[in-house]
């Protein structure tokens, strides 16, 4: 078997994306990525090798990504729009064969020569940016093509990155079956045809974009619509255009829309679907896009180790609060602290099993097994109850993530960063409520012998060495952080 198979039964001559105003067929489509299997075979890619993408919502990453799969080799996505630092930690975990990279990955051309002296053999990257050595991908598209080679259902096809339990860059392995598995469960509910458009916002360097917007579409002979960046007024109006049928999106952008003052007429005419994951969506924005515009927004459940979907409220009734029931093929528990069921109506951590499952950490045992039992259990580290109608409810998580427009942000991570500061002597970092972004990153600093500190100066610190939606858009400077009696700090009282 082979993920890159999903785009083999559809016409040659029916859109496969949009990008830049500019429409592929899926004849195109194949016959580029074909030629790109067969660049990447002559540099000496192939199976196990790893292949990490810095590149935003484009062409250039579907070609790459489905070509890199097809020939047995992993990709890994990164945020192109991440600091140098970022990067490069993730480049260590990966260890990467050949780095794809677009000009909009400013920090990353600074750093990719001296990662590639040691650890890349190749560099492709796009016409523009000169490195000494490297190919181009419009030069890789027109080659020689090469077949697909078929791998076992349990090869790893991409290492998505998810923050760990100490905050560290984690790699999830997610194998072809995985997310092969997962297209099929998600699309039992969406059923996703030929005749869609799908809005293509969602970064598809995040699993939601990846494999529920590119994945399920493409699977199902749709037009994936990719959109670079989100703008309220021109999303509306390529929507419209582009006669969109399906949006998903993060609850940010159903609150941007909503708020919108002068909204395109009939915009959301020919849309049958819309989705908000990633985080919770406040019941008033659902709402109001309601009454605005007569369309009802799903909610549903998902995580990266999931590939990711497990939850959907897709053709059930609207209940406030509802995040939906289980996706075909999936077991879903809720258990209490001594891992056993809990009662209809008590609130349980969410536990699931099925092949949508990830394999694991890449080379992290210990990581792994806190979270993947034994006998193959999930544990998510969320908190929900369920009703007798099996209908699941998010409560709380168990963990001190904080998710940010649906990107995972630990606060371990943050507080690593602002810890080095010469000037910071102690710092925790909470998440709190936020009406556009689900929520933010706000850090309490206690400073060294009372110096004064700039918040600004700060943040501005934090974007050095973080991507933006990780870094605090409050600090508070305090005399003293709240702790019991043991002297660990009491993160409830801040919150």
């Amino acid at each position: 078997m082979n993920l890159a198979h999903i785009l083999d039964a559809h016409p040659d001559s029916s859109t496969a994306l949009v990008s830049r105003g500019r429409s592929t067929t899926y004849g195109t489509l194949r016959q580029q990525i074909a030629s790109m299997r067969g660049a990447l075979l002559r540099e000496n890619v192939g199976k196990g090798d790893v292949v990490a993408l810095l590149c935003g919502n484009s062409r250039y990453f579907v070609v790459s990504y489905f070509a890199a799969i097809g020939i047995g080799a992993i990709i890994a996505p990164l945020n192109p729009t991440s600091p140098a630092p970022e990067i490069e930690g993730e480049l260590l975990v990966i260890k990467p064969t050949v780095v794809v990279v677009e000009p909009s990955a400013a920090a990353a051309w600074a750093l990719i020569p001296t990662v590639t002296s040691s650890a890349v053999r190749i560099v492709v990257s796009t016409e523009g940016h000169s490195i000494p050595g490297a190919l181009t991908i419009d030069d890789m598209l027109s080659g020689p093509p090469a077949d697909i080679i078929d791998v076992e259902s349990s090869h790893p096809a991409a290492y998505m990155f998810t923050s760990g339990t100490a905050g560290s860059p984690k790699a999830a392995v997610l194998t072809h079956n995985n997310l092969l598995t997962n297209i099929h469960q998600a699309n039992v509910a969406e059923h996703i045809g030929p005749d869609d458009v799908t809005f293509g916002v969602l970064p598809l360097f995040h699993i939601f974009g990846l494999n529920v917007v590119l994945g399920t579409t493409l699977a199902g002979g749709g037009c994936v619509v990719l959109v670079q960046r989100f703008d309220p007024v021109s999303a509306m109006e390529t929507i419209a255009e582009r006669k969109v049928t399906v949006i998903p999106g993060a609850p940010s952008m159903w609150m941007a829309l909503a708020q919108l003052d002068h909204p395109t007429p009939n915009g959301f005419a020919g849309v049958r679907i819309a989705l908000s994951g990633a985080a919770k969506l406040p019941e008033q924005i659902s709402q109001s896009i309601s009454a605005r515009f007569g369309l009802q927004v799903f909610e549903g459940y998902g995580l990266t180790e999931a590939a990711p979907v497990v939850t959907t409220s897709i053709g059930l009734a609207w209940i406030p609060g509802s995040i939906g029931r289980t996706v075909p093929g999936i077991e879903l528990r809720l258990v209490d602290e001594n891992g056993d069921d809990v009662l209809v109506g008590d609130s349980g951590e969410i536990w699931i099993r099925g092949e949508n499952i990830f394999a694991g950490y890449l080379d992290d045992p210990e990581a792994t097994a806190r979270v993947l039992t034994r006998d193959g259990w999930l544990r998510t580290g969320d908190i929900a109850v369920v009703d007798e109608d099996g209908h699941l409810y998010m409560v709380d998580r168990l963990k001190d993530l904080i998710i940010v427009s649906g990107f995972n942000v630990f606060p371990a991570e943050v507080e690593g960063v602002l810890a080095v500061h010469p000037d910071i002597a102690e710092v925790v970092v909470v998440g709190t409520p936020h009406p556009h972004t689900g929520e933010a990153v706000r850090a309490y600093v206690v400073t060294r012998n009372g110096v004064h500190l700039d918040e600004d100066a700060i943040i501005d610190y934090c974007r050095t060495k973080l991507a933006r939606y990780k870094c605090p858009s409050k600090v508070l400077f305090v005399d003293a952080l709240p702790r019991n009696l043991t002297g660990k700090v009491q993160r409830f009282a801040l919150r």
